[in-house]
């Protein structure tokens, strides 16, 4: 699912803190391995943002008291222990990370006295419990990230931060739902994705401002009723917990454009999900579906559609009515022939149908002509024997994944297509490479790897763009395995050397041709009779004469 940016922003410029006038109000001193944080820094008193995250430091210094106009802090992926009491006195704070420091809880309550504070980011700080007093004093807190900590709950005074918005509890421990969270009306944003909570409340239906709930890789058998009332979700992530089905009411969510129900047990697509026909995102993977039910034609502004890992046997062609749909995922289901209507799907990009039982390619696919990425991998399935040379109609055709079939060649006709990047045909029988495939000028990744080939063609090394060339597990001659085996570079050499030394045999030829024909020994046709009839008469002569041969020469002993 896509989420909203959880952590620091990234600085869009450096400043040498070396340089710095005290003037400066912006400063970068990110990824710089600093143990300390520059004397240089603390005196530039007019600093409103500073950005020392990824060093090492290992303590804030008193005299971060003296930066009184800082507004933004970003210490993340230090090596904090402890906060000075100092900070506490930055009164114009308003965010702060400290994520990814192994911060002790007893130095937190330091960060209460930060009453201006409106986004406090503590992901990945081992904590165990929040300190009561930091909530009761936030007062202004918008964003609480809490993120990868080992929280089972979150204290009662959570209550006072009334104008929180965001706030992101994701892989922890909770097993309950924070009640707490239920009287907080200006969420918008509440992530417990990867946690073991097992009922969420009816209460949760007082949270009319809730725009985005991620609640997958939970233990959720069902849900409340009463989630309708959060009239302007939009985006609802379930996926991965127990569910077999999702309430009716859940049908007045009208606004909804994002829905993950993969990893549950539903077997049917849920009825309220075909009324919510905003939806621009739907994900089905690995839910025992069967087949789909008829008003899914009703999401017409359907972008992506997710029905991996299912046991469908066929396509239904009231798919092909989601004209809007850019990607469609069908790998590992049971599929032997895609209908005819696919055309209709003018407008896809990424097809997925990797692990199906198609008995020869599916030529359909050659009519969606703004396909960019083409997935048809068997790593289980019935395996391909050949590609059409049709496949050359896709000219949009960025990616091709043709792994783990039986095919002992590929079509000439990928060497016109002009904007195939990456090309993989890893677990193959191919015994050689089409010359063509030379002209595939935009190529940048060609995997090759457990096939039966020997040689490349020597023209290989034209494509500029190559970057990723893989061998192994190839029964190499030319090149040698030993020089396959050094990368690239070295693979590049070789067909360099040889094609050098093939030119410097023509030229050797051609010279001895012509010198041949000027000192008037005839053509060089003529030359090459001669040339032969004589090797033969000599042969004939040896052969005629055995025992003379054998005779010994007069004037040298027996």
């Amino acid at each position: 699912m896509l989420k909203p940016e959880e952590h620091s922003p990234n600085a869009h410029h450096r400043n040498d803190p070396h340089q710095a006038t005290d003037r400066t109000f912006f400063i970068d001193a990110s990824s710089q391995s600093l143990t300390a944080i520059p004397s240089e820094i603390l005196a530039l008193k007019e600093l409103e943002e500073i950005h020392l995250e990824n060093n090492q430091i290992e303590e804030i210094p008193p005299d971060i008291q003296h930066l009184k106009n800082v507004k933004i802090l970003y210490l993340n992926k230090n090596n904090l222990r402890r906060l000075c009491p100092e900070l506490g006195t930055l009164s114009n704070l308003e965010g702060l990370d400290l994520s990814s420091n192994p911060l002790v809880t007893s130095s937190l309550p330091v960060i209460s006295c930060l009453r201006t504070l409106r986004e406090l980011r503590l992901y990945d700080t081992g904590l165990k419990d929040i300190p009561a007093v930091m909530c009761k004093t936030l007062h202004h807190l918008q964003l609480l990230g809490l993120t990868k900590n080992h929280l089972q709950s979150l204290p009662r005074e959570i209550v006072n931060q009334t104008k929180l918005r965001e706030i992101y509890l994701k892989q922890n421990e909770f097993q309950v739902f924070p009640q707490e969270l239920c009287v907080l009306y200006n969420l918008e944003i509440i992530d417990l994705d990867e946690n073991k909570v097992k009922v969420i409340p009816e209460e949760i239906g007082n949270l009319t401002r809730l725009q985005k709930f991620y609640v997958a890789y939970n233990c959720l058998s069902f849900l409340p009723e009463l989630l309708s009332q959060c009239s302007k979700l939009s985006v609802l992530d379930l996926s991965h917990n127990l569910l077999h089905s999702i309430p009716r009411t859940l049908e007045a969510l009208t606004e909804m454009t994002e829905v993950g129900l993969s990893g549950n047990r539903l077997e049917k697509v849920p009825r309220p999900v075909c009324k919510w026909t905003s939806l621009h995102l739907l994900y089905l993977r690995d839910t025992r579906l069967h087949a789909l039910r008829r008003s899914l034609k009703r999401l017409v502004n359907l972008r992506y559609l997710d029905l991996s890992q299912n046991h469908l046997d066929q396509v239904p062609p009231l798919l092909c009515t989601l004209k809007n749909l850019e990607i469609l995922a069908l790998d590992d289901n049971k599929i032997g022939q895609l209908p005819s209507e696919l055309s209709a799907l003018s407008k896809l990009k990424i097809l997925g149908l990797t692990g199906n039982e198609f008995a020869s390619f599916p030529e359909e696919v050659f009519a969606l002509e703004s396909l960019e990425k083409l997935y048809i991998g068997q790593d289980q399935g019935s395996k391909l024997t050949c590609v059409p040379e049709n496949i050359g109609k896709l000219q949009n055709l960025k990616e091709l994944y043709i792994e783990n079939n039986h095919l002992e060649y590929l079509p000439e006709s990928l060497g016109s297509m002009p904007n195939l990047e990456v090309l993989d045909c890893r677990h193959n029988l191919l015994k050689q490479l089409p010359d063509t495939i030379c002209q595939a000028q935009g190529l940048k990744e060609l995997l090759l790897e457990d096939n039966l080939l020997k040689k490349i063609p020597e023209d290989l090394d034209c494509l500029v763009k190559l970057k990723v060339l893989t061998l192994t597990g190839n029964p190499m001659e030319d090149p040698p395995m030993k020089v396959c085996a050094e990368g690239n570079e070295a693979i590049w050499e070789y067909l360099k050397e040889k094609k050098a030394m093939k030119r410097m045999a023509v030229k050797l030829q051609s010279w001895w041709r012509g010198l041949m024909v000027w000192k008037g020994l005839g053509k060089f046709e003529e030359l090459l009779k001669v040339r032969k009839k004589v090797k033969t008469s000599l042969k004939d002569k040896k052969g005629k004469n055995p025992e003379k041969a054998k005779q010994p020469v007069k004037g040298k002993k027996k």
